[in-house]
């Protein structure tokens, strides 16, 4: 696969760096349903990927379907050095429910000098803590996904991803008053602090907008922006 737009997801300049740099290997500590789902995708755009679980029956389930599945601790740096964990671009940490492992882990990988490491965290308090003991970068999927429900639920969004702290992307229907209108005419960067990114009409594929764009009364509408002005402009659908 030529392209891989999710390596750019995969490196560490610092938690706020504007670019990534590329993996193209990947340690998996954990295959819960949080590091299945992610060392699937890895495999499907085209990294070389190892994972490891202390769970038996885990391993045996998931051998058939990643080419290289370890049963191990990975809490214990020398089982770590054994199996070449510092030879990996990119470490995650995507244990569970067990916090102890999941520290006990980050900083075994950050004692072999893994370059860079994420970590999945239960808790703000989780996440700190993993920071400390040499997570680069902590993720906390249930948070996440619980923000991207809540503004789905509300009826206001069709979806809701958060980009940065503060910076979201969403999909939401048109207000009334700009069906018909082109994005230069509604000028709405001006008047409501968004931009429109992407417009998919009904039964149509999104294609990425541009000011001749005309806004349709079925438009399912892809707007960027800080998750206040966003919100706002939602609410006008």
């Amino acid at each position: 696969m030529a392209n891989k737009p999710l390596r750019w997801l995969l490196g560490h300049e610092g938690q706020s760096a504007a670019r990534i740099k590329p993996a193209n290997n990947v340690l998996v500590i954990g295959l819960g349903r949080f590091g299945a789902s992610l060392a699937e995708t890895l495999v499907d755009i085209d990294l070389e990927v190892m994972a490891i679980d202390v769970d038996p029956e885990l391993v045996q389930t998931w051998m058939p379907r990643l080419s290289h599945v370890r049963e191990a601790d990975a809490t214990n740096p020398e089982v770590l050095k054994q199996l070449g964990a510092s030879d990996f671009d990119v470490a995650v940490v995507a244990i569970g429910t067990d916090m102890e492992a999941s520290i006990l882990t980050t900083a075994a990988l950050s004692d072999i000098g893994v370059p860079v490491i994420w970590a999945k965290a239960l808790s703000d308090e989780h996440g700190r803590i993993l920071e400390r003991v040499g997570a680069h970068h902590v993720v906390y999927p249930e948070k996440q996904m619980g923000s991207r429900v809540a503004h789905a639920v509300s009826g206001q969004m069709v979806d809701y991803f958060e980009l940065d702290a503060g910076f979201v992307i969403a999909e939401v229907r048109p207000p009334a008053g700009l069906i018909g209108m082109t994005l230069a005419e509604s000028s709405l960067r001006q008047t409501h602090n968004v931009t429109v990114v992407a417009l998919k009409p009904s039964g149509e594929n999104f294609s990425f907008a541009d000011g001749e764009s005309i806004i349709g009364a079925e438009d399912l509408v892809v707007v960027a922006g800080s998750v206040k002005a966003v919100e706002r402009f939602a609410a006008l659908a």
